[in-house]
């Protein structure tokens, strides 16, 4: 695995992940020593902790608590990449002291944390003004706002392997027209069973996937590119703008042109969003 290390502050390290194994690689134990929430942007892997077994895709997110063993296997696709933000104990106590939150193991492709993982990859890539600190920061505010909200089922490993496949062409594809029968074709289920079984494994419906992968696209081009929000609309599958920014602004609590601008610098909309996650 080659482990390149973005930011280290006083209370945040950033490290950028990216692993090549594979179905036939062996897996080993590991330890978790801090506070950690890692953003998957490419790939799937498997994570089993504390008895319960996750798959995640791109869009998921990986949570660590110090001292957790952890295993993570790689049964249905070669590599992936992440971009992990590490906390020390002082600054996840800020947040929030109560450390719950960071033992729920992962979190599925949530919209309000996607764009999030966007635009905090932009940061690293230098395509945004925003701060890697700033952007991890908030990430972090936020998912513990939504840490306790979801949870993944633990089906058997075909089905698991089902899904993950499933999502991985939906969010090739998230560009293209999809709906729940040409998914489920695809997966070589009815449409009731597919929807029962990738709801089950990933947390969320074939469709709420296919939104949210269109949204952690548009959030990279957002921040990313100077294009046109209506080309950048279409592109990543919203055949209507209005619905675009309607959807997009549900996600990040701000429109897309307002993320374009903190993407570019604007600390105010950064502030404002973290002083309305302190007080929810």
């Amino acid at each position: 695995m080659a482990v390149t290390r973005v930011l280290e502050s006083p209370s945040l390290s950033v490290q950028d992940y990216r692993c090549e194994l594979g179905p036939h690689d062996p897996s080993f134990v590991e330890i978790h020593h801090g506070f950690s929430i890692a953003y998957v942007r490419r790939g799937s892997f498997g994570y089993l902790s504390q008895g319960r077994r996750h798959d995640l895709v791109a869009g998921s997110f990986l949570v660590g608590h110090p001292g957790d063993e952890f295993l993570c296997t790689h049964d249905h696709v070669q590599g992936d990449e992440c971009l992990s933000f590490h906390l020390t104990p002082e600054a996840a106590a800020e947040i929030d002291d109560d450390t719950r939150a960071w033992r729920v193991g992962c979190l599925p492709p949530l919209a309000e944390l996607m764009v999030l993982g966007e635009l905090a990859q932009s940061a690293v890539g230098g395509t945004s003004d925003v701060g890697i600190d700033e952007a991890g920061m908030l990430l972090a505010a936020r998912f513990v706002r939504l840490a306790t909200e979801r949870s993944v089922g633990d089906p058997v490993a075909r089905d698991r392997r089902r899904a993950v496949e499933a999502a991985i062409w939906i969010d090739d594809h998230s560009g293209e027209d999809i709906d729940l029968e040409t998914a489920a074709a695809g997966a070589e289920l009815s449409p009731f069973h597919f929807l029962r079984l990738f709801s089950s494994v990933l947390g969320v419906t074939p469709h709420q996937y296919l939104v949210r992968s269109r949204l952690r696209r548009a959030a990279r081009l957002l921040a990313d590119e100077d294009r046109p929000i209506t080309d950048i609309a279409y592109e990543v599958g919203f055949g209507d703008l209005s619905n675009f920014v309607r959807t997009f602004g549900r996600a990040a609590g701000v429109s897309p042109k307002a993320f374009r601008k903190a993407a570019r610098g604007d600390r105010k909309i950064l502030q404002d969003r973290l002083a309305e996650f302190a007080v929810r």
